[in-house]
């Protein structure tokens, strides 16, 4: 019993070692000079070795299109700041798409997906997000990607979910880290399988496809 408690309390003291201390904020007490695209999905602040950093994720959600106006677009953005004495510094930007789409379309971020780490314990801070682009009228997998930034470095992940399209068959569902990842501490590697993992799964839900499931085609 002894024994579980000390490895219990180890495990708890590495988990919130890996986690930076966040501070939510809003609209209202963003700086001003802050400037954006889209409707705020997270927006943080918190410390590390690098000092003060703010983090906003945001998505325009869907648009009508500017090549054709019965189509839509949809967008989502990240941004990180620095915060140096007065001055407000970019650090990084995200910007991903979807353009013209005549069919179903998303670009959003997963859910429960966003996070501040620090895996490697190095006070640099991790910045982790997952997001999924689609524009189609089948049932077929959708683009994700996991993308994280630790100080001036980006690592990427591309994955396909796996698409639920009966209770028995499935469609998708492959990851691939890029050179960056493959080169990189293995607890950014593990973190971001655990992230893949426990968002693989996915129902199609596309008007087209509960069309052909209702009647068949």
């Amino acid at each position: 019993m002894k024994f579980l408690c000390i490895l219990f309390l180890s495990l708890l003291s590495q988990t919130c070692f890996a986690q930076i201390k966040l501070t939510k904020l809003d609209k209202k007490s963003l700086p001003k000079t802050i400037q954006y695209t889209g409707q705020i999905v997270n927006a943080v602040s918190f410390k590390d070795s690098s000092g003060h950093n703010i983090v906003i994720t945001t998505e325009t959600r869907e648009t009508q299109s500017k090549v054709e106006p019965d189509n839509r677009d949809a967008a989502l953005y990240a941004y990180h700041f620095y915060l140096k004495g007065d001055s407000i510094q970019t650090s990084w930007k995200l910007n991903d798409y979807i353009k013209d789409c005549p069919v179903d379309l998303k670009a959003s971020y997963i859910k429960n997906t966003f996070a501040v780490t620090d895996l490697n314990k190095d006070g640099k801070a991790e910045v982790w997000l997952m997001y999924k682009t689609v524009c189609h009228g089948d049932v077929s997998p959708s683009d994700m990607k996991i993308i994280m930034h630790e100080a001036g470095s980006k690592y990427a992940v591309r994955v396909t979910n796996r698409v639920k399209v009966s209770e028995t068959d499935v469609m998708g569902g492959e990851y691939k880290f890029d050179e960056a990842f493959k080169k990189a501490p293995q607890a950014f590697r593990q973190y971001a399988e655990q992230l893949w993992k426990k968002n693989i799964i996915h129902r199609a839900n596309c008007k087209c496809c509960q069309f052909q499931r209702q009647f068949g085609t």
